[in-house]
């Protein structure tokens, strides 16, 4: 039976959305909670939290080229997600119990490298499935399912961690790891069209198996701006949520954790509609004017924080965060997949474009934790609006619209 068969599509869709609401907290790992848990529980200072979330970082950037090649090549791409959420599981039921600086490194490190399986592997299902004609839409929504996923699970630790500590969070995404293995081997292997998930099509599809070496990438037009893009757009972004999290834990430990879920929950579901306008609209639109709003909105949050130090504040402004962010998700693999299109090199170029976005998040939180013990959050805030100001800049001079005619 077809992938894109009427019969079968509907409860494909259905398990796709259930798989990207399950991975949404999985795929985007511990993040702000890991950095509220060392401050607050373990009572280590910004700089080491940083290195140490930057280690995790380091290990998903070795890691993105190869998962994308290794989905490229793979048949079993719904078996890779299983393996690697296996493997996050591992990591939320131990990292609680660890408490020495290496101990946590190297259990960070395995789940960010685990967790570079995620993006390409879902994007690569999903274009299996619906085809190039759908995918931006169903992206769109993969999205939102993603977002919703992660309100949710924002809302229950907001709910759990005041009573019983910043540990539930890791009892949660251990939970969710386990509900996202079984609803991907819901999904039956033979509804996913292999060369469509490479991004062949047409004549090009069942050629060229092995996959190509980085150099082929850089020869695709419009390949290195995109990549320089999301190298700056993350090493604004990625410090910006766990400072955040650490001015208000600092401010009121007891409730730190609940706040930093509050923020979280807040901007989730804000991505939600944000990301299903931003799959639906790509198509009409253009990518590139979105795409130059999501960059806008980062800069402004830089220029807001410093503001004013109050809660109230600090979390109205992370709300922001669900319009940069949600059309940087919805069209990163839209966009991707215009740049790749018939070359069946689309899960290796997520890889090699996610190796540079992961370079940018992990310099991020140590560069910020570097400010913020010299100069101050306020400080680390402006440098980072300062990086996406200049990374909207380079999309609008250099950045061709990917939009297929």
């Amino acid at each position: 039976m077809s992938p894109a068969s009427p019969q079968l599509a509907p409860p494909i869709g259905r398990k796709l959305d259930a798989l990207n609401f399950f991975l949404a907290d999985v795929r985007d790992g511990l993040g702000p909670y890991l950095a509220i848990y060392l401050l607050s529980e373990q009572h280590w200072d910004e700089a080491s939290i940083g290195v140490v979330m930057s280690i995790g970082g380091i290990a998903g950037i070795l890691a993105q080229t190869p998962a994308g090649a290794l989905v490229d090549g793979s048949h079993a791409r719904l078996k890779l997600l299983v393996a690697a959420a296996l493997i996050v599981t591992l990591g939320s039921l131990t990292l609680p119990w660890l408490t020495s600086f290496s101990a946590v490194a190297v259990m960070n490190a395995l789940t960010g490298a685990a967790g570079s399986i995620f993006a390409p592997a879902i994007a690569a299902v999903t274009l299996g499935i619906v085809g190039p004609r759908a995918f931006a839409r169903r992206m769109g929504r993969n999205e939102a399912f993603n977002h919703a996923g992660n309100a949710l699970a924002a809302a229950i630790a907001a709910g759990t961690a005041y009573m019983f500590g910043p540990v539930v969070v890791f009892w949660l995404m251990a939970a969710l790891a386990l509900a996202s293995i079984v609803t991907a081997l819901l999904i039956p292997a033979r509804a996913i069209d292999n060369d469509l998930a490479r991004g062949l099509h047409g004549a090009d599809a069942g050629r060229d198996e092995r996959p190509s070496d980085l150099r082929s990438l850089f020869a695709i037009p419009g390949f290195v701006v995109f990549a320089a893009c999301a190298v700056l757009f993350h090493l604004s972004n990625a410090a910006m949520l766990p400072l955040v999290g650490q001015k208000l834990a600092l401010a009121n430990k007891e409730v730190g954790t609940s706040l930093m879920a509050i923020c979280i929950l807040g901007a989730q579901a804000v991505m939600v509609p944000v990301a299903m306008l931003s799959g639906a609209k790509a198509d009409s639109w253009g990518r590139k004017p979105l795409f130059l709003v999501g960059f806008a909105i980062l800069a402004v949050r830089g220029l807001l924080y410093p503001l004013s130090d109050s809660m109230g504040w600090l979390v109205a402004v992370q709300l922001l965060d669900g319009f940069g962010a949600g059309i940087y998700g919805a069209l990163f693999p839209i966009i991707v997949n215009d740049l790749t299109y018939g070359t069946g090199r689309f899960n290796l170029s997520q890889g090699a474009i996610a190796t540079a976005q992961g370079i940018g998040a992990a310099l991020s939180t140590t560069v910020a934790g570097v400010i913020v013990v010299a100069a101050g959050y306020s400080a680390a805030f402006l440098t980072l609006g300062a990086i996406a100001l200049a990374g909207l800049l380079l999309y609008a001079l250099a950045m061709r619209e990917t939009r297929p005619a």
